[in-house]
């Protein structure tokens, strides 16, 4: 079967393959400082689910040393100055915080003529309706998205992964980010504890109904990671953890339930090595990816 992933879309639009600097905006988020909860979700690291990114650094030293990072896996016969980056704020919730200063910075990210886009990773309860304003009018010349951290559909599984808000304060929030013409990525992850395959089908037919204004979906294989919860409760009561032709059948079901037009940002994602506990599989993206696209294409 065919599908259009976000390297597609990018490189139909921009000519050329346009890639990610993972950026940190120094956020952290209700669900661990207390305002909500502590300790965040059960799967998320001590690194916010933003483990590639630099912190404590100010915006050009970041944008250099993710740069950096990314050139070194870049063609050399792409000459420096004909590069194109999407700004990624991944860790954390990133409109949580002191909004003057984060739309300073989302206003200057866009200010370098090398990033063609930005991308901000955020909570559903996390978006002022000012935020939002300033969203939508700071999205006219470059690619923009908003990435909502959805999850599952399942309230029992909500709960059990410390999520935090209802699927209504979700709902309500992709309205008014959709209603101010943003586009909207929702991450799912596949394999959470309890979940059996008809649930994660289950969210993704959900998100397939808000066709046409969902612009993208993120499909993400649960990484059980040192210093969690998860990781806690995979070691006193080991739960099911996919193989990776099991993971490879769930995310072929999963891209069948979506309509076409969806542009899938992501299959699987990685876990730090360093702090991957399962599935060990998954720290060997090559053969993951392969194996993958094989199964797909046969579908």
């Amino acid at each position: 079967m065919n599908y259009i992933s976000l390297s597609d879309y990018l490189k139909s639009k921009y000519g050329t393959k346009v890639y990610k600097l993972s950026l940190s905006t120094g956020c952290t988020c209700p669900n661990r400082d207390g305002t909500i909860s502590y300790g965040g979700c059960i799967f998320c690291s001590e690194g916010g689910s933003g483990d590639f990114a630099a912190t404590g650094m100010d915006l050009d030293e970041q944008i250099a040393y993710a740069r950096e990072k990314v050139d070194a896996k870049i063609p050399a016969k792409i000459p420096a100055n004909e590069r194109k980056y999407i700004a990624y704020f991944q860790s954390f919730t990133n409109t949580y915080g002191d909004e003057a200063y984060l739309m300073d910075l989302f206003k200057r990210v866009l200010d370098y003529p090398e990033i063609v886009g930005l991308s901000i990773g955020t909570r559903p309860d996390c978006l002022s309706d000012e935020m939002i304003d300033f969203l939508g009018n700071l999205n006219k010349d470059k690619e923009f998205w908003v990435e909502l951290g959805l999850q599952t559909i399942h309230e029992s599984t909500a709960k059990l992964i410390n999520r935090g808000y209802e699927l209504p304060v979700f709902e309500d929030a992709y309205k008014r980010l959709t209603n101010a013409g943003l586009k909207v990525v929702v991450h799912v992850i596949l394999g959470l504890p309890g979940e059996s395959d008809d649930d994660i089908i289950e969210t993704v037919k959900y998100l397939a109904k808000l066709n046409p204004t969902l612009f993208g979906i993120k499909l993400q294989l649960l990484h059980v990671l040192k210093g969690t919860k998860l990781a806690e409760m995979y070691e006193e009561n080991p739960f099911r953890i996919y193989e990776l032709d099991e993971y490879c059948e769930i995310v072929g079901r999963c891209l069948m339930a979506l309509p076409k037009e969806t542009i899938i940002h992501r299959l699987t994602g990685d876990g730090p090595k360093k702090l991957l506990i399962a599935p060990l599989w998954s720290g060997n993206k090559k053969l993951v990816m392969n194996t993958m696209r094989s199964y797909i294409a046969k579908l």
